[in-house]
């Protein structure tokens, strides 16, 4: 029952050092997606939309309500967090945080003619809940997952224990000590 759980011998929230170079991209991920949010949040409340209003007022070409623009700028704040702490915790806000916003793509693509549709989406907004989902996992996935991730990788070294230590073994027997390894 374990090996079902677990397949491989790393979890995804495995340790990443912060100033790791994996880390930049997990960051930047982070950020952009999150001014993003920010900015069309902010532009949503500037116009002072209702706040539960569904008339069809736009922002950046996205249909928007004060609800919207409140809920952009909390999970814009929410990955500009996980862009300064970084490191494996960005990553993995980055994966769930895209998984939530495919997820939103589809109940609210449901909703779009009901009147449970109180985030007054439309299907640009749809289109943009399922493309910032997409780019959100790929930044958090990005040198977690694939088929040939580097062996000097920490991800790939957390699932290949046995192997990453023949290999240092290996190193060390031909050049000394691998870099960044005692």
């Amino acid at each position: 029952m374990r090996r079902v759980l677990h397949p491989v011998n790393a979890r995804l929230d495995e340790h990443l050092p912060a100033d790791h170079k994996l880390s930049k991209v997990y960051r930047v991920g982070a950020g952009l997606t999150g001014l993003l949010l920010v900015v069309f949040g902010i532009l949503g409340l500037i116009d002072r939309i209702g706040f539960f209003d569904t008339g069809g007022d736009t922002v950046l070409a996205l249909n928007t309500n004060g609800a919207l623009s409140v809920l952009s700028i909390c999970i814009g704040s929410l990955l500009f967090i996980g862009m300064v702490i970084g490191g494996t915790f960005a990553s993995t806000l980055n994966i769930v945080l895209g998984l939530l916003f495919i997820a939103s793509g589809f109940v609210n693509l449901a909703l779009l003619d009901t009147g449970l549709n109180f985030l007054a989406f439309k299907i640009p907004n749809v289109l943009f809940s399922f493309v910032v989902g997409v780019m959100l996992m790929w930044f958090g996935m990005y040198g977690r997952v694939g088929s040939a991730l580097p062996h000097d990788n920490p991800y790939w070294r957390a699932r290949h224990p046995e192997q990453a230590a023949r290999e240092d073994r290996a190193h060390r027997a031909y050049r000394g000590p691998a870099p960044g390894r005692p």
